[in-house]
């Protein structure tokens, strides 16, 4: 018989921290379009010369991934978190004092896309360590913080512009970054094993080391693999899907005759159905497997993308964006599992980084070719086809994925 002490595991400690911090980090990352007309009033800036500094951001702060991911694998997420916080916070203290678009695109570009690295890989990596029975669903609960702050956080600031000014605005944002993450963060451990003392000890410790095995994939072994390409290439195609829908969703409602207003909207059910589909996704995954839900979800995203295809009326396009939100959620919950069962634990964060790379490379690439398209066409519906092609095959290119057994 296991000899159980008494005491509250840590690792649901760790969900709550990891929960709020993803809240705060997700939250801050998307209210560059809150600051996006008043930096254009004060400055006469065009709408290339300031999305420049969010195209910037996409790119590096999937490249600064992969660099705490690694760091994180070796030092703990504490450390990552806590310098990567005061990046974040600084960046929108200094973006307060700016009187040129080049300081835009360092400070944003740059600055706050080391910030933002800091959060979602290294974090979520580190839930894998702590859970084995309900790995799937406390990912999910931790990720669901990314729609949650996506909700809350930018209509907050919003407020705070309409009243101080966005500068004023920009000050407080860097200072409660600054103050709330690196408390926070302090509650962050790297894996149960410095537990193995204390009196939070359970059979979950137990679990974790036995199935954390020698035969954990490198970057390296990884790469030479069918299964990591595999991988790699059908969550670049959801990163492409995901960010031209999210860019050019509510033009496009809008071309068909929807009000702004109306439109609008949209993003937010996105953004809620995404919560539902994070957890609920995250909890069945424990229960038929990472693989067969990573498949619906992309089943999903490709069933509502045929829906817009026949979409006119504004109701329409929220029962899309209810789909459409479910799959996407499920989509980025699976994503670390996914590398946790092909590859194990050991390089987690680093594996989980190159990946979580190409999703924001297609994630950059979507909303640029989506725009080419329509001002060539003055039409949507190409792009739709492109989106329907892509999705499909993504979901055809997990079911090929075997299991980390047969890659050993």
């Amino acid at each position: 018989m296991k000899n159980k002490q008494q005491g509250i595991y840590y690792g649901y400690i760790m969900v709550i921290a990891v929960f709020f911090i993803i809240t705060i980090v997700e939250g801050l990352m998307y209210c560059f379009g809150i600051f996006f007309k008043p930096l254009q009033s004060e400055f006469g800036w065009s709408s290339t010369q300031v999305s420049l500094a969010f195209t910037l951001f996409m790119i590096l702060h999937g490249l600064f991934y992969i660099v705490t991911g690694k760091i994180s694998d070796r030092f703990g997420p504490r450390l990552v978190v806590t310098i990567c916080g005061i990046f974040l916070g600084a960046g929108y203290l200094m973006i307060s004092r700016i009187t040129a678009l080049w300081q835009l695109c360092i400070l944003y570009g740059l600055v706050l896309a080391i910030g933002t690295s800091g959060a979602y890989v290294p974090l979520i990596s580190t839930i894998n360590r702590w859970f084995v029975k309900k790995r799937s669903l406390m990912t999910g609960i931790c990720s669901a913080g990314s729609g949650v702050g996506t909700m809350i956080i930018p209509p907050i600031t919003s407020r705070l512009i309409s009243a101080f000014g966005w500068r004023q605005s920009s000050m407080i944002v860097g200072l409660a970054a600054l103050l709330l993450i690196g408390v926070i963060a302090q509650l962050l451990k790297r894996d149960p094993s410095k537990l193995k003392s204390s009196h939070h000890v359970t059979d979950q410790i137990e679990e974790i080391t036995v199935k954390d095995p020698s035969s954990s994939f490198s970057l390296g072994k990884a790469v030479r693999t069918p299964q990591f390409w595999i991988l790699v290439t059908a969550y670049f195609g959801f990163g492409f899907c995901l960010q031209a829908v999210m860019v050019h969703i509510v033009p496009y409602a809008i071309t068909l005759g929807n009000p702004l207003t109306k439109a609008a909207i949209i993003i937010a059910i996105i953004g809620g159905a995404s919560i539902i589909g994070r957890i609920t996704i995250g909890a069945a995954a424990d229960r038929i497997g990472n693989k067969q839900v990573t498949i619906v979800s992309f089943i999903l995203m490709t069933l509502s993308v045929c829906l817009l295809l026949f979409s006119k009326r504004i109701e329409m396009f929220y029962l899309f964006a209810i789909i459409f939100g479910f799959g996407y959620g499920g989509l980025v919950t699976m994503s670390s599992l996914l590398v946790a069962d092909l590859f194990g634990l050991r390089n987690h964060g680093l594996i989980f980084g190159v990946v979580a790379f190409t999703i924001t490379f297609g994630g950059g690439v979507g909303p640029l070719m989506a725009g080419y398209i329509f001002d060539l066409s003055n039409s949507y519906y190409l792009l739709l086809f492109i989106l329907l092609a892509v999705s499909a095959a993504a979901s055809v290119l997990i079911s090929l994925l075997k299991s980390k057994k047969s890659l050993i």
